[in-house]
């Protein structure tokens, strides 16, 4: 491969990463051409270490270093709560409002124009299972306030409504159509803090 392929081949590489176009990832790579080596070697070496280290919680689908991630094996969580995120950057976000000390359940993505329900099949089946074990009163919905972050709240209440369990939805406060990841602390706090409960669709 010659040089400008090696550089086309990178740029083609950062392209995959979400929301960054051809223009962006080109920009991306004349800076790590002018990063010093060390420097790139580093990141590279960050990026193979997060590959080799770590996974998905076998509970939560949390970022994780083990099998288990530290919130599912902390017994001072309240096990009857399961909040619902679609990334574990929400999760993150969340944990940091100190508000919330229940567990989670990671969707690992959302539904889109390209995707379909069955892409998040299995997360929604790992949720079923661990509410069909009992001992969960709540399920808390924080999926985006957006048409597709309803989309799945809606079809997540369909899948709950046999279970004698309280299926509720963040409040609003926060604004239609924006990722949660871009919302501060203390509006997702309110947030949480005014949930409601969804009636179950007939």
């Amino acid at each position: 491969m010659d040089q400008e392929g090696v550089f086309n081949h990178l740029i083609g590489q950062l392209t995959k990463l979400p929301g960054i176009g051809r223009k962006s990832a080109q920009r991306m790579a004349f800076f790590l051409l002018k990063m010093p080596a060390d420097e790139a070697k580093k990141l590279g070496l960050a990026i193979i270490d997060v590959k080799d280290k770590l996974s998905f919680c076998q509970i939560c689908n949390n970022v994780t270093e083990g099998a288990i991630c530290l919130i599912c094996r902390d017994p001072r969580r309240d096990t009857q709560k399961i909040l619902v995120v679609e990334e574990p950057s929400t999760l993150y976000l969340i944990e940091k409002t100190g508000r919330y000390r229940g567990t989670y359940h990671v969707l690992l993505g959302t539904l889109s124009p390209l995707t379909q329900v069955t892409a998040l099949e299995p997360t929604f089946k790992n949720l079923i299972e661990r509410v069909e074990k009992g001992g969960v009163s709540e399920v808390i919905l924080a999926t985006s306030l957006s048409m597709e972050g309803e989309a799945v709240a809606l079809y997540l209440n369909r899948l709950l409504k046999p279970f004698l369990v309280t299926v509720t939805r963040i409040a609003c406060g926060i604004p239609f159509g924006i990722d949660l990841e871009y919302v501060d602390e203390v509006t997702l706090s309110k947030s949480l803090e005014g949930r409601r409960e969804l009636s179950h669709a007939s």
